[in-house]
Parts: structure tokens; sequence; C-alpha cells
């Protein structure tokens, strides 16, 4: 489990005050935030995924494969995040993401002053199991969700959700989590 020693608005700002090359890889995310746990690696793609870069082809197939493979191995307890090299290798224009973090900063912050260690019960095995299943589950369905007009950015936001109340072990936000997932299952029973 993630101490607290940071909390989730300190973990984007160091992707956001970054320096490099104009363009930022997805392995530079992964070395910024990989410090403090799985979890904000679980949900900066998903928090992508609610921003306008979910409108971008394939944007939301290339982010549930990194939820799958990130949620995969948080739910082995895996010591040490692995991902493939051509995932590692994405980039995406600095500005672009920084203005993106820019825009989600607000929110981020606005959870971080909300969400504390409450029912923690939840955020320990073996109930941790459950939103570590759903997170892996929405990654394998995320690229089949592009069919659906805004079904993707409501699977990010349920799935940074649960990467938050992970992460900051809030077992009601777990379960507030649950709500979009609802709505999920309306659009796809709406679609079909």
């Amino acid at each position: 489990m993630p101490s607290r020693t940071a909390n989730l608005t300190s973990v984007l700002d160091q992707i956001e005050h970054a320096e490099g090359s104009p363009r930022i890889t997805v392995g530079e995310v992964v070395e910024l935030t990989g410090q403090v746990s799985f979890a904000p690696l679980l949900i900066v793609p998903a928090i992508a995924l609610v921003t306008p870069l979910s409108g971008i082809p394939l944007f939301s197939s290339a982010m549930g494969i990194i939820i799958f493979l990130v949620s995969v191995q948080m739910l082995f307890r895996r010591e040490k995040l692995w991902l493939p090299k051509w995932i590692l290798d994405l980039k995406a224009p600095r500005p672009r993401v920084h203005a993106m973090f820019r825009w989600i900063h607000p929110f981020v912050d606005w959870l971080d002053r909300r969400t504390h260690s409450r029912l923690t019960l939840l955020t320990h095995r073996p109930f941790v199991f459950v939103p570590q299943c759903l997170c892996v589950l929405s990654g394998m369905v995320l690229p089949m969700m592009e069919l659906i007009p805004f079904s993707s950015s409501l699977m990010g936001l349920s799935v940074a959700l649960l990467g938050i109340g992970i992460f900051t072990r809030d077992g009601i936000l777990l379960m507030l989590a649950l709500i979009p997932y609802a709505l999920i299952a309306a659009l796809v029973f709406r679609f079909i």
C-alpha cells in the first residue's frame, strides 16, 4: 500500500514541471511517478481519458492497455512495474501534456483536500481485490469502448476514482467510483 508521503497534486506537479525534450514519453512519466506507488501510474492514463485527448483515434485503446498492465501488476503485488518498450516509447507533445495537467489541476487539488483515510478496510486485502479487478476489466474493455461515444471518458473517470481511492486509502471514494460504472452499463445497454 502507498504511504501518504505525497498527495496526488504533488505527483502530477512532478510530471508537469519536469523538463526535457519537446515530447514526453510514457517511460518518463513512469520514472517520475513510479517511486510513490503503482496507483498514480493507474490514475494518470485514466485522467487522460477524461480530457479532450480521448478524442484522438486509438488513444483510448493505448490508455486501456496501460491501465490493464498496471492494474494486473498491482493485483499480483509486483515490486517493480514492467511495460513493453513500445508503450514506454510512446510520446506526446510536452506542452499538450502540461496543458492537460493544468486543465485537471483544480479538480485534483479539490479531491486532495477531500480525500483521506476512511473505511480503510476496503483498501486492504481481500477487499481491495474488487477495485483492482475492476481496473483490470476496465483496461481490457477500453479498446472496445471507442465505439460508444463518451463511454471511454466515463470508464476513465471510474478508474481514476478507484486509483485515487487506493492511493489515499479512501474506501468511500472506492464506493463512489461504482456510480460511473452504472452509467457505462446504461450506455452500453442503450447502444445495444
